[in-house]
């Protein structure tokens, strides 16, 4: 499977509902193959972002770029070519075996008959052997774990061999083994394949120990940009969220670790 990264340029994205704002002009650049972090109170308007950069929301000004290109004009099965989703809600509720929910990622690639080819058989095989679920290929895939039936919607978004992949919460739910998993399998990937990245995630210190590039959001904008440790500052995280915290180095791993300050502000949480 080869694939190379997409550059990504926001430029003055507006979006709302009705009257209510919720992005504002946002700026953004993405380089290829870089893995970015979108990160943030609930309603900051990470998943609207997403959603605009799979052109599943369409918005109210500005622009989305992929390689120069605006999302805008560009036909609907050229970015299902080059953008691969993976949603936080997984509508998984059938029968289908692991290897016909990949298959589901060929459908961009598919000619008016829609009948596979080799290549598209290929690209099944190598999307789960990538996630390593061809193990589970002939299971149906609401018999599998929380993290299992994850590395297969991630199997499917690989199955069309994306530029740009985009992933909403893609740790909600899972418990910590679950979610390092997932977390090493999107590092590898970034890593072996050059994809770019694009995760709106929850658990900050989860996602500081894995990707290199933070945006921080709040209300609708952008607050700040840069690495983890530019990123995950106490003043920032004061005003982004609401609560004071202190940052810590891990002492193994070398990268910032946030904590909640107490009620005293003491360094300490609650027990």
């Amino acid at each position: 499977m080869k694939t190379s990264g997409l550059r990504v340029d926001v430029r003055g994205l507006e979006f709302s509902y009705d009257s209510a704002p919720l992005l504002q002009e946002i700026d953004l650049q993405v380089e290829r193959g870089d893995m970015v972090a979108l990160v943030g109170p609930n309603g900051a308007g990470k998943s609207t972002l997403l959603r605009c950069l799979a052109r599943a929301l369409r918005p109210r000004a500005g622009v989305v770029l992929l390689d120069g290109q605006d999302i805008g004009r560009l036909p609907v099965r050229q970015i299902a070519r080059r953008v691969g989703v993976v949603p936080q809600v997984q509508t998984l509720d059938f029968d289908f075996t692991v290897e016909e929910v990949v298959a589901m990622g060929r459908y961009p690639h598919l000619g008016r008959f829609g009948r596979p080819g080799p290549h598209d058989l290929r690209a099944v095989r190598e999307a789960m052997d990538a996630t390593r679920t061809s193990g589970v290929s002939g299971r149906p895939v609401t018999a599998l774990s929380g993290g299992e039936q994850q590395r297969v919607a991630i199997a499917r978004a690989l199955a069309q061999e994306p530029q740009l992949l985009l992933l909403d919460e893609p740790t909600a739910h899972l418990d910590i083994r679950y979610q390092v998993e997932v977390m090493e399998l999107l590092a590898r990937l970034n890593r072996e394949k050059a994809l770019t990245v694009i995760a709106a995630v929850h658990d900050l210190n989860l996602a500081a120990r894995y990707f290199r590039r933070f945006v921080l959001m709040t209300g609708g904008r952008v607050l700040a940009t840069g690495t983890a440790r530019e990123v995950l500052q106490p003043d920032l995280i004061r005003r982004a969220y609401g609560v004071e915290v202190v940052v810590i180095d891990h002492p193994v791993l070398g990268c910032p670790v946030v904590l909640p300050a107490g009620a005293e502000g003491n360094g300490y949480g609650q027990g």
